[in-house]
Protein backbone atom coordinates (compact mmCIF):
# COMPACT_ATOMS: atom_id res chain seq x y z
CA UNK A 1 0.00 0.00 0.00
CA UNK A 2 1.33 3.10 -1.36
CA UNK A 3 2.39 5.74 2.31
CA UNK A 4 -0.02 8.37 0.61
CA UNK A 5 -3.38 5.95 0.99
CA UNK A 6 -2.38 4.39 3.91
CA UNK A 7 -4.81 5.26 7.09
CA UNK A 8 -3.53 7.81 9.13
CA UNK A 9 -2.12 6.86 12.46
CA UNK A 10 -2.34 8.43 16.28
CA UNK A 11 -0.22 8.08 18.33
CA UNK A 12 -1.59 6.77 22.01
CA UNK A 13 -0.70 9.83 23.74
CA UNK A 14 -2.25 11.92 21.36
CA UNK A 15 -5.57 9.57 21.44
CA UNK A 16 -5.50 9.50 25.41
CA UNK A 17 -5.21 13.96 25.36
CA UNK A 18 -8.11 13.89 22.66
CA UNK A 19 -10.28 11.84 24.38
CA UNK A 20 -9.00 13.85 28.09
CA UNK A 21 -9.80 17.41 25.89
CA UNK A 22 -13.19 15.88 24.85
CA UNK A 23 -14.75 14.35 28.32
CA UNK A 24 -13.05 17.52 30.26
CA UNK A 25 -14.60 20.18 27.98
CA UNK A 26 -18.71 18.42 27.91
CA UNK A 27 -18.36 18.01 31.71
CA UNK A 28 -17.15 21.89 32.07
CA UNK A 29 -20.03 22.69 29.97
CA UNK A 30 -22.93 20.75 31.77
CA UNK A 31 -21.30 21.72 34.88
CA UNK A 32 -21.24 25.12 33.86
CA UNK A 33 -24.77 25.52 33.06
CA UNK A 34 -26.20 23.53 36.10
CA UNK A 35 -23.84 25.13 38.87
CA UNK A 36 -25.45 28.13 40.92
CA UNK A 37 -22.41 30.68 41.41
CA UNK A 38 -22.57 30.58 45.11
CA UNK A 39 -21.41 26.94 44.79
CA UNK A 40 -18.00 28.43 44.35
CA UNK A 41 -18.53 31.01 47.22
CA UNK A 42 -16.48 28.66 49.79
CA UNK A 43 -13.21 28.71 48.03
CA UNK A 44 -13.21 31.92 47.86
CA UNK A 45 -14.29 32.43 44.08
CA UNK A 46 -16.64 35.28 43.17
CA UNK A 47 -18.18 34.57 39.61
CA UNK A 48 -21.46 35.10 37.85
CA UNK A 49 -23.59 33.12 35.90
CA UNK A 50 -22.99 35.29 33.17
CA UNK A 51 -19.36 34.44 32.98
CA UNK A 52 -20.19 30.24 33.88
CA UNK A 53 -22.40 30.77 31.04
CA UNK A 54 -19.50 32.21 28.72
CA UNK A 55 -17.16 29.34 29.87
CA UNK A 56 -19.65 26.95 29.15
CA UNK A 57 -19.91 28.24 25.24
CA UNK A 58 -16.53 28.55 25.02
CA UNK A 59 -15.91 24.63 26.54
CA UNK A 60 -19.08 23.42 23.38
CA UNK A 61 -16.52 25.54 21.32
CA UNK A 62 -13.39 23.32 22.63
CA UNK A 63 -15.41 20.48 22.40
CA UNK A 64 -16.38 20.24 18.55
CA UNK A 65 -12.61 21.26 17.99
CA UNK A 66 -11.26 18.45 19.80
CA UNK A 67 -13.74 16.46 17.95
CA UNK A 68 -12.32 18.36 14.85
CA UNK A 69 -8.52 16.93 15.96
CA UNK A 70 -9.95 13.51 15.85
CA UNK A 71 -10.98 13.39 12.13
CA UNK A 72 -7.61 15.42 11.56
CA UNK A 73 -8.70 19.13 10.59
CA UNK A 74 -5.72 21.39 11.53
CA UNK A 75 -8.57 24.13 11.74
CA UNK A 76 -9.62 22.41 14.80
CA UNK A 77 -6.32 23.24 16.77
CA UNK A 78 -6.22 26.64 15.14
CA UNK A 79 -10.06 27.37 16.87
CA UNK A 80 -8.38 25.63 20.16
CA UNK A 81 -5.83 28.62 20.14
CA UNK A 82 -8.46 31.25 19.48
CA UNK A 83 -10.56 29.61 22.61
CA UNK A 84 -7.33 29.52 24.89
CA UNK A 85 -7.09 33.01 23.81
CA UNK A 86 -10.63 34.12 24.41
CA UNK A 87 -10.54 32.45 28.42
CA UNK A 88 -7.44 34.67 28.49
CA UNK A 89 -8.76 37.40 27.96
CA UNK A 90 -12.16 36.92 29.84
CA UNK A 91 -9.47 35.77 32.75
CA UNK A 92 -7.74 39.49 32.44
CA UNK A 93 -11.13 40.61 32.27
CA UNK A 94 -12.40 38.91 35.33
CA UNK A 95 -9.21 40.33 37.21
CA UNK A 96 -6.59 37.64 37.72
CA UNK A 97 -3.56 38.22 37.45
CA UNK A 98 -1.45 37.77 33.35
CA UNK A 99 0.65 34.48 35.20
CA UNK A 100 -2.79 33.04 36.34
CA UNK A 101 -4.76 33.98 32.89
CA UNK A 102 -1.93 32.28 30.99
CA UNK A 103 -2.18 28.66 32.45
CA UNK A 104 -5.25 28.84 29.79
CA UNK A 105 -2.59 28.15 27.24
CA UNK A 106 -1.38 25.49 29.52
CA UNK A 107 -3.32 22.65 27.11
CA UNK A 108 -2.66 24.39 24.14
CA UNK A 109 1.29 23.93 24.77
CA UNK A 110 0.33 20.50 25.62
CA UNK A 111 -1.26 19.71 22.95
CA UNK A 112 0.79 21.29 20.46
CA UNK A 113 3.63 18.83 22.06
CA UNK A 114 1.56 15.50 21.88
CA UNK A 115 0.85 16.44 18.00
CA UNK A 116 4.97 16.43 17.39
CA UNK A 117 5.33 12.88 18.63
CA UNK A 118 6.17 10.79 15.15
CA UNK A 119 4.21 7.42 14.91
CA UNK A 120 5.86 5.76 11.98
CA UNK A 121 8.06 8.47 11.26
CA UNK A 122 4.52 11.32 10.97
CA UNK A 123 3.91 13.19 13.34
CA UNK A 124 -0.03 14.22 14.60
CA UNK A 125 0.54 17.33 12.96
CA UNK A 126 1.77 16.05 9.95
CA UNK A 127 -1.27 14.11 10.08
CA UNK A 128 -3.69 17.10 10.03
CA UNK A 129 -4.89 18.30 7.02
Amino acid sequence: MDNNTSPKQRHGCLTAWLILMMVANALNSVVSFIVDPSFFKPQGIDITKEELIIGAILSIFSLGFAIGLWFWKKWAFYGLALSSTLMFFTNLNKGLDVMTSSLTFAGLLILYTILQIKKEDTSGWDNLE
